[in-house]
């Protein structure tokens, strides 16, 4: 990760107002940082459970699930704005009915991140502690080199999956479930 834009602290709200120079940032307690370019399987990977989650939300009207790296809050003073890969909001945290502007004021219930090769466990697990801190009830961290899916919550101790295992998120999308392996078909 590159630092730019000097030494000032930014807020989620002077970030939100850049320009865009077509980099991929992240502002981090009040400073912009270049992130890497993804691979190509990380889209593959990334499409393929969207498509499975958003199916699943949309039959049963349970919210929105948004992705391509959409700004999420997890901390204030100094701001930090993340991008994750994909995120769910139930209509409880984000009302039906028209999009709130800027950054939602609520954090999801659920993030789901793709571990690409360069992805340090160091900086994921930072940034797990970082959403379960802002009151996301669980992030799940898909990691295709291992084919496994790690599951955080605040409130459980942390569990790996494997191929055979199945997705769940009962406390959040009751009756969501997928097999681990199928993802990485």
């Amino acid at each position: 990760m590159t630092t730019l834009l000097g030494s000032k602290l930014l807020t989620a709200e002077e970030y939100g107002q850049l320009d865009n120079d077509g980099r991929l940032t992240e502002l981090v307690r009040g400073r912009v940082v270049e992130l890497n370019r993804q691979y190509t399987s990380h889209g593959f990977f990334l499409s393929r459970i969207n498509a499975l989650l958003w199916s699943y939300v949309q039959k049963h009207n349970l919210g929105r699930v948004v992705g391509g790296d959409a700004g999420v809050v997890p901390q204030h003073d100094p701001d930090t704005v993340r991008g994750p890969d994909l995120a769910f909001y139930s209509h409880q945290r984000i009302p039906a009915g028209s999009l709130p502007e800027g950054y939602w004021p609520a954090s999801p219930e659920l993030v789901i991140e793709i571990r690409s090769p360069s992805d340090r466990w160091k900086d994921i697990l930072h940034k797990v502690a970082e959403y379960l801190n802002a009151n996301v009830l669980t992030v799940a961290v898909i990691d295709p080199s291992s084919k496994h899916v790690h599951v955080y919550s605040a409130d459980h101790e942390a569990r790996i999956l494997t191929s055979d295992d199945h997705l769940t998120f009962p406390d959040i999308l009751p009756g969501f479930e997928v097999v681990v392996g199928s993802l990485f078909e």
